[in-house]
């Protein structure tokens, strides 16, 4: 709408009040003040009576959009504060129990050993127990052929999960150093349920800074738990000994979390290059596979940059960019072009996805409806209906979630 409304296409925009334009009272009068008056563009409210071409209504309008947040910021302290409330009980509120639990089928909220994967949480401890580092661990797992959490979850219904392992079968059964990690870090494990492990600032920022986990609020004794809480201890102990020091070895690796390997699409790695000292720590380094380190040629293949090269090659682009912008108009213009149709057809594609995910709502709802109408009929029993009444929910559930994060990621991007 926004997009059509700078093209021209739109004239006036009407809600019901002013909250179903935001509740965000910053952006509400950059709308309001800035945006419509510059696009020629009439806005009506009409519970509110908000009129742009009613100048003298418009005068409260600012305190209405104040109130506005205010109420959306008072329901985000009631929803935090009874979902603190259910935590400090010991409830687990999470969607899928995690790896090596089953929800209490008489309580969805307590937790109970899933016997069938137990004995893979307890090995892992085993090992680490025994001194051995993620790496040793990943690799014992991998040669036991098991499959890693993501895949027994799908195998149990999980939904989600499918799409990492649509390309290569294999992938099931490779397990990730993060997936030890988890494991071995949650002190789920020890029959204690944790939370508040990333916190927003506020209702307004969607970032969630992780906490380390001795920042974790943990709640103990709420379930049986797998290890006991001296073997959970020690291996905390000895994973701490181990943590390294944000560069320790004195480079500072700019391109962490950004540059990726063209073949696998993961991240790349800065590593000595083992040769003779340089004067400069840039030039012993070079970026390789994450992938191949860790699985060898099952992943990736073996190859390399040099940090000094890269380096250099991505100066020169900022460079030839930078000349570019002062000195060549024209050129600019297509590269905003180019970006332009970039945008669009990954938002096309996530208007996609959007329309498939309403549409797949629309169909649980009737689903719904017809199991309802089986069970009053006596066409199936009351342990089939909440059977698949619990499965439809859940899938609902991420289906929601899932809309919300491409309606969020398609606003943004207009």
């Amino acid at each position: 709408m926004i997009k059509d409304i700078e093209n021209g296409r739109i004239n006036c925009v009407i809600t019901k009040d002013l909250s179903r334009l935001g509740r965000n009272y910053l952006d509400c009068g950059l709308y309001l003040e800035v945006f419509f008056p510059e696009n020629n563009v009439r806005y009506i409210a009409v519970n509110d009576g908000v009129d742009t071409l009613n100048k003298s209504a418009m005068d409260i309008t600012p305190f209405r959009n104040i109130l506005n947040e205010m109420y959306s910021a008072d329901v985000s302290v009631k929803i935090k504060s009874a979902y603190r409330a259910r935590f400090q009980q010991g409830k687990f509120m999470g969607t899928y129990a995690p790896y090596g639990y089953i929800k209490d089928p008489a309580d969805h909220n307590h937790l109970l050993i899933d016997d069938k994967v137990a004995h893979v949480v307890r090995e892992i401890f085993d090992l680490a127990l025994a001194g051995n580092g993620l790496g040793k661990i990943r690799k014992h797992i991998n040669s036991q052929h098991v499959l890693r959490p993501a895949a027994y979850a799908a195998e149990q219904g999980a939904a989600g999960y499918e799409r990492y392992f649509e390309d290569n079968e294999e992938n099931r059964y490779i397990w990730s150093e993060n997936s030890v990690r988890s494991i071995l870090r949650s002190p789920i494990y020890a029959g204690n349920l944790a939370g508040y492990k990333r916190i927003a600032a506020n209702m307004k920022s969607k970032k969630r800074p992780s906490k380390l986990p001795e920042e974790w609020e943990v709640i103990p004794d709420t379930h049986e738990g797998i290890v006991t809480q001296e073997e959970f201890d020690t291996v905390q102990q000895l994973m701490t000994s181990r943590r390294r020091e944000q560069n320790a070895g004195g480079f500072e690796n700019i391109f962490a979390g950004v540059i990726k390997c063209a073949d696998c699409g993961y991240a790349l790695r800065a590593m000595s290059a083992n040769r003779r000292k340089r004067p400069d720590i840039i030039d012993c380094i070079q970026y390789t596979s994450i992938n191949y380190g860790r699985y060898g040629n099952v992943m990736c293949t073996a190859h390399s940059i040099e940090a000094r090269d890269l380096f250099n090659a991505v100066l020169a682009d900022i460079n030839r960019f930078a000349d570019m912008a002062v000195n060549d108009e024209r050129a600019v213009r297509a590269i905003e072009k180019r970006l332009t149709e970039t945008d669009q057809s990954k938002a096309k594609a996530m208007e996609k996805e959007q329309k498939k995910l309403n549409k797949r709502l629309a169909e649980l709802d009737r689903l719904f409806s017809s199991l309802y109408e089986d069970k009053v009929m006596e066409r199936i029993t009351e342990r089939n209906f909440e059977m698949m009444s619990g499965k439809y929910q859940k899938e609902q559930l991420e289906i929601e979630a899932r809309l919300k994060e491409v309606t969020e990621t398609l606003t943004d991007s207009y």
